[in-house]
C-alpha cells in the first residue's frame, strides 16, 4: 500500500510531466502554425486578428469610468448607471427628486 507521501510525489511528478507536454504540444502547433502562414503567405490580419498591440486602447484598469450624472452636497456621487445608492434611496424617501440632485 502506499503512504501519503508516495502519493503526493506520484501527483507532483505527474503535474510536472503535464506542464512539460503541454507546453511541448503548444510549442508543436505554434511551429505548425508559422510554417502554414510562411507557405501561403498569410499575417496576423488575414485571420481576422490584429497584430501585437496594434491599434488597442484601454483604460488603466481595463473599464471606463461613467460620467458622474448626480451629486448631493455632501460631494457623494452616482452615475445613474446601476443601482441607485443609499444617500440617493434615502433623499427620494424623504420627498426629493432626481431631478434635485443633478449635475
Amino acid at each position: 500500500m502506499s503512504t501519503l507521501q508516495d502519493l503526493l510525489a506520484q501527483k507532483a511528478d505527474l503535474e510536472r510531466k503535464i506542464r512539460e507536454t503541454q507546453r511541448n504540444e503548444r510549442q508543436t502547433a505554434i511551429d505548425k502554425v508559422r510554417a502554414l502562414m510562411a507557405e501561403f503567405g498569410l499575417s496576423v490580419e488575414d485571420l481576422g486578428g490584429k497584430a501585437s498591440g496594434a491599434g488597442r486602447k484601454k483604460a488603466a484598469d481595463g473599464t471606463r469610468k461613467a460620467a458622474v450624472k448626480y451629486r448631493d452636497a455632501a460631494g457623494n456621487t452616482w452615475s445613474g448607471r446601476g443601482l441607485q445608492p443609499r444617500w440617493l434611496k434615502e433623499a427620494l424617501a424623504k420627498g426629493k427628486t432626481l431631478s434635485n440632485f443633478a449635475v
